[in-house]
């Protein structure tokens, strides 16, 4: 055995975490693509078949409140408060990302007010997040500049009605400082919008502790929510007698039922929802999020780095030098819970990877990425896909 065989072994032995991994579904496939869709939790087939043959088929109409389908929204968002760093109340599951934000953009551009005509854009995010942001603009009349996350302090201004940042750059990994950058917003009298995709579940967030304003996630990474699993929106409990939504349903209306021609909202997080909830995926990732029973995000931050710290380690040993370069950072505080190396052929190099039982994903033009979920992903996983990486490489 090699000694980043025996390493891997001995890490795996003291990892507090390792019992997590028997919660999911797994085969002999290195899994490192988590942070694009999580790997299913072994409670959530029986549980999505009781609410389709018992809670729909035999329940129907009555679930809506016997099994708590109602409630299900900011339900679901109490359970992830804890994972973001979040009291209970100021997050609703529902909708996708790219809703919800549009709803948290426009939001925070209304309470900024008249006086501030300018957004701006994370210039390295998701694209999704651009488009809406510049969709937002044009519909709140305020134009749109894309800084990087390191221009925004020399960027605001009074001008400035909100920024929309990630708070992990999904190409490269790399961590943005969520708890600077939203102190120099505030401190221009600006509001804060946070991408949580690729950090929540995978890292301290904060969001109460460091005043984001608001924030948005999808559940399907990190959170092991399944294909298509409804996102979730943040509004800071200050922010909530303020917050009006650019797209108010009757799932937000103060009484829902009472069929109003004129709009009141809900109070609270509960103004976040639109529409009739999607139930069957929204169950799904309730049942999900049972994996994180006893789990603490600071043991999954300390294992994501130690699995990428090896990681880094095992490619630097079983590649040639140069073959590959690092494009995520090395310090810790830059670091999301992902790998990814700059590679000419990438391409043609995952597909051989994941040919060999090794799935990653690839990024254009020339990325490969890596995702390590603490929860199931061993260092034995990391020293075999790092051995394999080699051999196709060489």
């Amino acid at each position: 055995m090699s000694e980043l065989a025996l390493l891997a072994e001995k890490a795996d032995a003291a990892d507090e975490l390792a019992p997590v991994r028997s919660r999911f579904v797994l085969d002999d496939v290195v899994y490192l693509d988590g942070n694009s869709l999580g790997a299913l939790p072994a409670v959530v087939p029986d549980r999505v078949a009781d609410v389709v043959r018992r809670q729909w088929g035999e329940l129907r109409i009555r679930s809506w409140e016997e099994s708590g389908w109602w409630t299900a929204p900011e339900r679901i968002g109490d359970r992830i408060a804890p994972l973001v760093g979040a009291a209970p109340g100021q997050i609703v599951v529902g909708d996708s990302t790219s809703v919800n934000v549009f709803k948290a953009l426009v939001a925070a551009v209304r309470m900024a007010g008249e006086g501030r005509d300018e957004i701006l854009v994370d210039a390295s995010t998701f694209p999704t997040d651009g488009y809406i942001a510049e969709s937002a603009a044009r519909l709140t009349g305020r134009t749109l500049r894309a800084v990087t996350p390191a221009e925004v302090p020399s960027a605001l201004s009074g001008r400035t009605a909100a920024v929309l940042l990630n708070h992990v750059d999904y190409r490269t990994g790399r961590l943005h400082d969520l708890p600077a950058l939203t102190a120099a917003v505030h401190a221009a009298g600006a509001l804060a919008v946070w991408d949580l995709c690729h950090s929540a579940g995978a890292l301290p967030v904060g969001l109460d502790e460091h005043g984001v304003d608001l924030a948005v996630g999808c559940t399907y990474k990190y959170l092991n929510g399944g294909p298509g699993s409804p996102a979730y929106l943040y509004v800071r409990r200050e922010l909530q007698p303020r917050f009006d939504s650019p797209l108010p349903g009757w799932n937000s209306h103060a009484d829902p039922f009472g069929m109003s021609p004129s709009y009141a909202p809900a109070p609270g997080a509960l103004r976040g929802r639109v529409g009739t909830p999607d139930i069957l995926s929204m169950l799904a990732l309730e049942a999900a999020l049972e994996v994180w029973d006893g789990v603490s995000v600071s043991a999954v931050r300390a294992k994501s780095l130690a699995l990428t710290d090896f990681f880094l380690k095992c490619v630097a040993a079983r590649t040639e030098p140069g073959r590959v370069e690092p494009v995520t950072p090395e310090r810790h505080e830059e670091r999301g819970s992902q790998i990814a190396l700059r590679c000419a052929d990438a391409g043609e190099v995952m597909k051989r990877l994941i040919a060999r039982g090794v799935v990653g994903d690839f990024r254009h033009p020339d990325v490969l990425r890596f995702g390590f979920t603490p929860l199931y992903v061993s260092f034995r996983d990391v020293e075999r896909a790092a051995r394999v990486l080699g051999e196709v490489l060489a």
